[in-house]
């Protein structure tokens, strides 16, 4: 490990980011070092601008992709080694797509494929509890709250909420436990001279991936996905969107809205005026409201 990651994966852990955020700031500066076979402190600000103007019009790298990359290589120039640069591009997100949202028999399909008990489980909480890939690798034994039926999860920037455990989960993890007796994490990785490490992202979503192939669930999406489907799930069921918000950890309810427009049971049971105003004037027995009619 060079002294430069060393630093930045100091001060991310300083500035007390988010797992996924970590791991993408440190992909942008990675990339950008490995597009111009030099180390990122040598690399100028027209270098920068040019490498992400090649990401966009070369690559065609989606625009919240592009900013992800813009806003790691800010993070890494102004935290990192202090070297102030104002990145002259903008970033359009009004394009930015709806989430995939799997329907509840590809979700059963998916949970079920696993032969590995410790895959099944890790799929099952993640959409049980509505889980970013993060919190779910992270979770301990501890967090399971069987009294209160309650998932204690730290989200992003450090910030604890408690969302649902179902019963059925609860009896597939009380077998878990009998097989793999799991101690510092709930899903460990693997067990090295330095303990117990919890299952990395990639290893997270090549566990879903492989699950939803031999489900036969097409949508090549990844773990977040059972997030995104947990949410729309509960707005179908009739679940206020308040209460999901707080189970999500979002911070805004705008966040959050975004599932009414990905929930299309939520949608077709709204009627159109035209019905409503068919209705209205069918029992009246096509009187109108028109006193000189």
């Amino acid at each position: 490990m060079t002294p430069l990651r060393q630093k930045m994966m100091k001060v991310m852990d300083l500035q007390n980011l988010a797992y996924e955020t970590k791991r993408n700031y440190l992909e942008s500066v990675e990339l950008l070092a490995r597009h111009y076979k030099k180390s990122p402190d040598k690399i100028t600000k027209e270098m920068i601008e040019d490498y992400l103007l090649f990401l966009k019009n070369n690559k065609g790298l989606a625009q919240g992709s592009l900013g992800v990359r813009a806003t790691g290589l800010r993070f890494f120039y102004e935290k990192v080694i202090e070297k102030p640069m104002q990145i002259n591009i903008r970033i359009d997100y009004r394009k930015k797509k709806l989430p995939v949202v799997l329907t509840q028999d590809e979700v059963w399909k998916i949970i079920n494929a696993p032969d590995n008990i410790k895959h099944r489980l890790l799929l099952m909480t993640t959409y049980s509890a509505g889980l970013r890939s993060g919190e779910a690798t992270k979770l301990k034994p501890e967090n399971i709250d069987s009294k209160r039926m309650l998932i204690k999860v730290t989200g992003k920037g450090g910030k604890e909420r408690y969302s649902l455990l179902s019963k059925m989960l609860l009896e597939e993890l009380r077998e878990y436990y009998k097989t793999i007796q799991p101690t510092t994490w709930l899903f460990p990785s693997s067990y090295t001279k330095k303990g117990i490490r919890p299952l990395t992202y990639q290893s997270a979503y090549s566990i879903y991936n492989k699950a939803r192939k031999k489900a036969g669930v097409k949508p090549p999406s990844g773990l977040h996905t059972l997030r995104h489907s947990f949410a729309t799930h509960l707005l179908e069921a009739g679940y206020d969107i308040r209460r999901i918000q707080v189970l999500l950890g979002h911070a805004n309810l705008s966040t959050t809205l975004i599932y009414l427009h990905v929930s299309r049971r939520t949608l077709s049971r709204i009627p159109s005026p035209l019905d409503i105003l068919e209705e209205k004037h069918a029992d009246k027995g096509g009187q109108t409201d028109d006193p000189n009619h």
